[in-house]
């Protein structure tokens, strides 16, 4: 059964999406303030939030960017009854997957959640996790705690192999065979300036040396 948290302090709105949202065999929690909303995305395991903008406590965009920097996989429905344009942007900038703007079509609502559920199910193929890195297979970028990082195509692909490779010693030329594509060396430096790259954008903890043998990925 896919959970939805629905983050409103309105109790009309709270019951009424949520006797929609049950009859269709969704199981929903809630949250009546930004604070508690957070805590309960942190613990994780909710196919969708849905999210008012104003809240008692912290701004609404202040929640949704904290809950994205927190889980930047999480599906977040803004639920708002602020229809500038320079609102829905924001939010979608921020990473919103979608913005519905009250009064709403309770029909419409749903069938909205119910896409980003199907959206969630799929992207469990998207984002390879490993400790503290969440890896983002589509857009190509890593995330370390501190927001997603876009990277190049053979940092990512650098990265992608140590990651997958975690519990081994990765050698400087099976990454020029597997990343470059080179069946010898051929002199070049080009491993040790994208793993100087990968330390400047994710931390120099990220990725550990073995003297005179090569690379590990090391958990954030």
């Amino acid at each position: 059964m896919s959970k939805v948290l629905v983050i409103d302090d309105e109790p009309k709105i709270v019951s009424f999406v949520t006797r929609a949202l049950t009859a269709r065999g969704y199981d929903v929690d809630s949250a009546e303030n930004g604070a508690q909303g957070l805590e309960l995305i942190r613990i994780g395991g909710y196919a969708v939030v849905v999210l008012d903008l104003r809240l008692p406590d912290i701004d609404g965009i202040d929640v949704l960017r904290s809950a994205m920097e927190e889980r930047p996989d999480q599906q977040v429905i803004v639920l708002s009854a602020l229809p500038d344009v320079e609102t829905k942007v924001q939010c979608l900038d921020l990473g919103a997957a979608d913005y519905i703007t009250k009064p709403f079509s309770l029909t419409e609502f749903v069938a909205r959640v119910r896409r980003r559920v199907r959206q969630r199910a799929s992207d469990g193929e998207r984002f390879l996790r490993v400790d503290g890195l969440v890896l983002d297979l589509r857009k190509r970028a890593a995330d370390v705690g501190d927001g997603m990082v876009t990277l190049a195509a053979r940092e990512f692909l650098l990265l992608h192999h140590l990651v997958r490779h975690r519990d081994e010693v990765c050698t400087r030329e099976e990454l020029l065979s597997e990343v470059w594509g080179y069946s010898f060396d051929p002199g070049t430096n080009a491993v040790e300036v994208c793993v100087r790259r990968l330390r400047t954008k994710l931390g120099q903890g990220v990725i550990e040396t073995i003297r005179n043998v090569g690379y590990s990925f090391h958990a954030p």
